[in-house]
């Protein structure tokens, strides 16, 4: 007996609905708007003479302008400790919301923030005011 072995295919389609989260897409936009608005102020700051540069992030984008671009990885990793740190200590004695956090230096100091999600880190010469900085960054 002579056997013929017999391939079939089947093609099988199979229809997936796709669901959009439509509050996210909002959420999402307008983090892009509070990043894009907080940069352009960052940027106008940016031109004080006190201030030595910023940096600003959240969790898709960054943006850095120093004066001294071969310190960026030294500035990056203290902003993201100070900033770590104080939402720690926020945590752990409940303090609840900071608004900014001061960081004074022998030479400079750091102002940080987050608004919107959007992590930032202003640079200031020590004789900047910080005062000034915090109200024309803040919405």
């Amino acid at each position: 007996m002579n056997k013929k072995m017999v391939k079939k295919s089947i093609n099988q389609e199979v229809t997936t609905a796709v669901i959009v989260n439509e509050d996210n897409l909002v959420a999402d936009s307008e983090e892009k708007k509070a990043f894009t608005t907080l940069s352009s102020n960052l940027a106008e700051i940016r031109k004080d003479k006190s201030v030595i540069g910023y940096i600003i992030r959240n969790a898709t984008s960054a943006t850095i302008d120093l004066k001294e671009p071969e310190k960026i990885v030294k500035y990056a990793i203290f902003s993201s400790q100070v900033l770590d740190s104080s939402l720690e200590i926020s945590d752990l004695f409940k303090i609840g919301n900071l608004e900014s956090i001061l960081i004074e230096g022998k030479e400079n100091n750091v102002l940080c923030m987050i608004i919107d999600g959007n992590k930032i880190s202003i640079f200031i010469e020590k004789d900047g005011d910080h005062s000034e900085i915090l109200k024309r960054v803040s919405p």
